[in-house]
């Protein structure tokens, strides 16, 4: 089943591409600040792995910061890059609590204390193990762990019906190219979505390249097109949980 288009199917409290856009105005100085912290960050770092590309991990920030979530879940953080994004983005909020759940614990070492404390809490294992029966009230979902068809069976089937209607929700590594791969986490999750008519966004330069131009010639015009990270496929999916 295929979706209608991005525009065409959106609520009005939908993430549209006119949402985003006058996000980026909203938040425009903050957004600069931000990303000139991360890119320290990577300097710091330099073996630091950043997998979210610029437009995601900007779409991110600024969703934070609209909705202004008491709490975050995070599942997967590999080396703490996409976690950095989301406490600058609490941290700049002045509120709100973020909670990562991975296997391995690489993003302590990137995440400074200063940043961290008051807001942030690792939890160390399976997420599926993690988060079973969880006393979240969860506000922003975000998912960049195992792409694969049977652990998105897992979140959509056990996780996604103890999160609240109208949440904003992350999956990364969904558009690659202009469908998701066979059998992966993404054909699991759009299937989900489109039996439930819900619209999704995506900046992907692959599955939506006019949303993709749009908001590099948004950035160019704000000062901001300096790259951050190197990526350009941003191939996150976003979309409010129904």
């Amino acid at each position: 089943m295929s979706h209608p288009s991005i525009e065409s199917r959106a609520t009005p409290t939908g993430i549209t591409l006119t949402h985003v856009t006058d996000l980026y105005r909203k938040y425009e100085n903050d957004l600069r600040r931000v990303r000139a912290e991360q890119r320290a960050l990577r300097h710091r770092n330099p073996t630091l792995k950043a997998q979210l590309d610029d437009l995601e991990a900007e779409i991110t920030y600024l969703l934070v910061r609209d909705t202004r979530p008491g709490v975050i879940v995070e599942i997967g953080s590999l080396h703490g890059w996409s976690t950095n994004w989301l406490l600058r983005a609490l941290r700049d909020n002045g509120t709100g609590r973020l909670f990562t759940h991975d296997l391995i614990d690489n993003a302590r070492r990137n995440v400074a204390p200063e940043l961290a404390a008051g807001r942030w809490t690792f939890v160390r294992g399976d997420a599926r193990q993690s988060l079973r029966d969880h006393g979240h009230d969860i506000d922003y979902l975000f998912i960049d762990a195992a792409h694969t068809a049977a652990f998105a069976r897992w979140f959509v089937g056990e996780l996604f019906p103890t999160v609240g209607s109208g949440v904003p929700v992350s999956v990364h590594d969904v558009f690659h190219g202009r469908r998701p791969w066979p059998l992966s986490e993404g054909r699991v999750v759009l299937s989900w979505l489109a039996r439930r008519e819900t619209a999704y966004f995506t900046a992907s330069r692959a599955a939506a390249p006019a949303v993709n131009e749009a908001l590099t010639t948004l950035k160019a015009g704000l000062d901001l097109s300096e790259r951050v990270h190197h990526g350009r496929d941003d191939p996150m999916l976003f979309f409010r949980m129904p």
